[in-house]
């Protein structure tokens, strides 16, 4: 019977006639091959199946194929979701089993994506095989034919963190939807985490990381990596920073009792010394203890006398002090002061009439006023003269400006605040509008203030906010904060082909009234075209949400912000103050943005092995700054120059390689050609510490000196390459003040010495260029100058246009101002009787 079947399928006839077909005893077909197997014996076994189909994944549009093999069979059918494969889809091989001389037929038919996804939705596919033989029939198993994919967004990512040493560390990660389920494995700066190499490491079941106790070698970028047949995702990457906190050594042995008859002993905070952000150790470091009668040492006979002496000593002292307090006090009352015109003798300081020397002014009388008691007071002894000295000067015959000051002894006003800031920062949080001001001190600086207003600056940042003259209501006097807050406390909503383009910068406190706008400055790392982006500003409510108040380009004069966007930094007008980013928003794929590349390695390098880490962070100081702070901690060494590098929006990676390298000497351990990170993790701004490393090995140690280049381009983009060379065992200098650029200025400044242009002057400017002039000659043609044009109608808006303009001057120009060029565009504009000048040390 089993030939007769062959001989049925050979002919063409269909399976479904295979049962009526078996009731008679001959069928016709021509070809000699049949004549041979006509003469097989029949078996009376019931097939079973040698290979029978498996569950497969259709992996994007690639076909899968089926395989059944069954013995003995005299036919073989598939059947997929219920109903027959057509004859014309099976590949049939017929073979023999040589131990057992039993016919084995193989079928094979081929699933494409199309018939999957015709019942996609209704119900899962599957096929199942069925063989008969003389004596019956058998099914194989059902194979289930799915369609594989991986989703791109995970449905949980892990997220930052700052842990003590020694402490438990738990990332989370709930992988992307995907057929097959993904398989999960953790990265930490690029390299694959293996827990049973590194027992510390610990994967659950739910694909969480878990740090079973912090080292510091842990701290790095950690990735959460799902991958099936289908892709591989990558997600965001997550800093964990590992601090150390301080812990006190023992107390040192209690001192000899000395002449004031006490004893002292002390501690250090080393055990260990606070490390990468840890706290310092809480408690006193130094205590004492009054000594016992028998361990004071011996004094002269007549002691008691002596203490008598220098106590009534003391008392004199004291009221005599006393005394001077309340006569200050009395002359201040008296005097009626007003605290502008006493403050006027120190604004003209180192200003003078043009081509008049130094003598006796007519009025001398202001330097006799009694000095306004809210800022502190120190003398003067000599010439007055600008804060910067000057290499020139001016001569004119008419139209002084003021009266020259006379040589001798001045009061001066200076604003320098000397309280205690972590004191002022309590004070605020205390107020429920201040949970989320920054406790980090060196990002943070704080004044108090009246309407002569003052600056303050947050040091290496380049953020600053200048309070102008009369922005604080006469009367009034605020306490006023300025702090840079970190991207993870504050999250941000970013959405599409949004980027955070500059830091996000605190100040207040918010709700205060302000007659005049303050001016904001922070460092922006756009391209600055603004034919490439829809730049925003936003601000944070009270409720911590966040909302545009702002976007450039579409300003009207009555809104209470205005933007002045530059090459590198912003200048923010606001008439409030409150928490700020800039968020920019790319209209085509031309827009880039700036990115700081920085170099780093090991200091000190004992081992074959050598580390070179490649920071890739936004072109803004306040991140570098954090970076060269963290690697100081770390004991890193800076071996390059930072390189820019423009990072435009085209979805595409950015990728980092080493070349050229001695192989006589040196030769890298990374297994691929490159390192790549991720587009979004890069342009998405909100993580700040995006490096890679690259590990190097020399073949001796002897070796010392490494020559290198450094590529680093976007996928299907124009790229850059750096040279290195250097030894890295002469220059073992680790991060320092050096690096750092340390800003020496004062970090808040109120009243005159926060600006360069003296209160007086400035005023006299003001009234002579605010009223319109008809040959122009007034505030347009001083803003055309110094090419600011593009921003007259925002300085028409404003009682004062020549203040606003000075004002933007005072906050561009703090640190690089030159008066004497003000004072050649006054003289340029034709406005003689404004015109300024500083005196040389010889003309005074």
């Amino acid at each position: 019977m089993p030939f007769l079947v062959g001989r049925f399928v050979r002919c063409g006839l269909s399976a479904k006639l295979l049962v009526l077909w078996l009731s008679f005893t001959g069928v016709t077909c021509s070809g000699s091959e049949h004549a041979a197997t006509a003469t097989q014996p029949a078996s009376d076994l019931l097939p079973h199946f040698l290979v029978e189909p498996e569950d497969e994944f259709i992996v994007k549009n690639k076909p899968v194929m089926l395989t059944c093999r069954s013995t003995p069979a005299t036919q073989i059918y598939f059947k997929c979701n219920g109903e027959w494969v057509h004859q014309d889809d099976h590949l049939i091989v017929r073979t023999v089993d040589p131990a057992t001389a039993l016919p084995v037929m193989e079928v094979t038919i081929e699933i494409t994506r199309q018939q999957v996804e015709k019942i996609f939705g209704l119900d899962e596919y599957w096929c199942q095989c069925v063989a008969w033989s003389t004596t019956g029939t058998q099914k194989s198993q059902k194979a289930y034919i799915r369609i594989a994919y991986l989703r791109k967004n995970f449905e949980e990512e892990p997220q930052a963190k700052e842990v003590a040493l020694d402490q438990e560390v738990s990332l989370l990660c709930h992988p992307p939807e995907g057929v097959p389920q993904p398989e999960v494995e953790w990265q930490r700066n690029e390299d694959v985490i293996d827990p049973q190499s590194d027992p510390n490491f610990f994967i659950t079941a739910d694909h969480n990381l878990v740090i079973k106790k912090a080292r510091l070698a842990d701290t790095g970028n950690y990735t959460c990596v799902a991958k099936n047949i289908v892709a591989r995702r990558k997600s965001n990457s997550a800093t964990v920073l590992i601090y150390v906190d301080g812990g006190w050594s023992e107390w040192s042995k209690w001192s000899p009792c000395g002449a004031d008859c006490a004893m002292w002993r002390s501690r250090e905070c080393t055990q260990p010394s606070p490390g990468i952000g840890g706290k310092n150790c809480q408690g006193l470091d130094l205590q004492s203890l009054n000594c016992t009668s028998e361990q004071c040492p011996q004094t002269v006979s007549g002691a008691e006398d002596v203490a008598l002496y220098v106590g009534m000593v003391a008392v004199a002292l004291c009221l005599t002090l006393l005394l001077i307090i309340v006569v200050l006090v009395y002359r201040r009352r008296k005097a009626g002061l007003d605290a502008d015109v006493a403050d006027s003798s120190i604004l003209t300081t180192g200003f003078q009439p043009m081509g008049i020397k130094p003598s006796k002014p007519e009025n001398s009388h202001l330097l006799t006023i009694q000095p306004d008691l809210t800022t502190t007071t120190t003398s003067y002894q000599g010439t007055l003269r600008a804060r910067h000295d000057a290499t020139g000067k001016f001569s004119m015959t008419n139209g002084p400006l003021l009266d020259p000051l006379p040589k001798g002894s001045h009061t001066l006003h200076n604003g320098k605040l000397n309280s205690d800031p972590s004191d002022f920062v309590s004070r605020l949080s205390t107020q429920s509008y201040f949970k989320t001001l920054s406790r980090d001190m060196a990002n943070t600086s704080y004044g108090t203030f009246n309407f002569l207003g003052g600056r303050l600056t947050i040091p290496n940042t380049g953020i600053s906010l200048l309070i102008p003259p009369e922005a604080i209501p006469r009367g009034k006097i605020y306490e006023i904060y300025l702090t840079v807050q970190k991207k993870e406390d504050l999250r941000l909503p970013l959405a599409g082909c949004q980027t955070l383009l500059s830091p996000v910068v605190s100040c207040g406190p918010p709700g205060v009234v302000l007659s005049r706008p303050v001016i904001l400055s922070m460092d922006q790392c756009s391209d600055a075209c603004l034919d490439n982006w829809a730049v925003r500003l936003k601000k944070q409510t009270y409720e911590s949400a966040w909302e545009d108040v702002l976007l450039m380009g579409e300003e009207l004069a009555s809104d209470p912000y205005y933007c002045q966007l530059e090459a590198e930094t912003c200048q923010l007008f606001s008439e409030q103050l409150g928490t700020f980013a800039l968020v920019g928003e790319s209209l085509h794929m031309g827009a880039a943005k700036r990115l700081r590349l920085v170099l780093f390695s090991d200091a000190y390098c004992s081992t074959l092995e050598y580390n070179i880490r490649v920071y890739c962070m936004d072109d803004t100081q306040d991140v570098f700054k954090e970076v060269m702070q963290m690697e100081r901690q770390l004991g890193g060494r800076l071996i390059d120059e930072p390189h820019i590098l423009l990072f435009k929006d085209s979805y595409h990676n950015l990728r980092l390689s080493i070349h050229d390298m001695p192989q006589a000497h040196w030769r890298s351990k990374l297994l691929a050609g490159y390192q790549e990170i991720p587009f979004y993790h890069i342009w998405n701004g909100s993580q700040r510490y995006l490096h890679c490393t690259f590990t190097l090995e020399r073949l001796s140690l002897s070796t010392c000196e490494l020559t290198c280049q450094l590529c680093v381009w976007q996928v299907e983009g124009e790229g850059q390459s750096f040279s290195l060379d250097f030894n890295i065992a002469k220059d073992t200098r680790a991060v320092d003040s050096e690096f750092l650029l340390m800003d020496t200025n004062a970090t808040a400044l109120a009243g005159p010495s926060a600006f360069q242009i003296p209160y007086l002057i400035r005023q006299k400017i003001c009234s002579s260029l605010d009223a319109p002039c008809p040959n122009g000659a007034d505030w347009r043609m001083l803003a055309q100058r110094l090419k600011l044009e593009r921003h007259m109608s925002f300085f028409a808006s404003k009682a004062s246009p020549t203040s606003a303009i000075l004002d933007l001057w005072e906050a561009q120009h703090f640190h690089s101002g030159n008066i004497n060029q003000l004072a050649a565009v006054m003289a340029d504009i034709g406005k003689q009787e404004a015109m300024i000048f500083l005196v040389s040390d010889g003309e005074c």
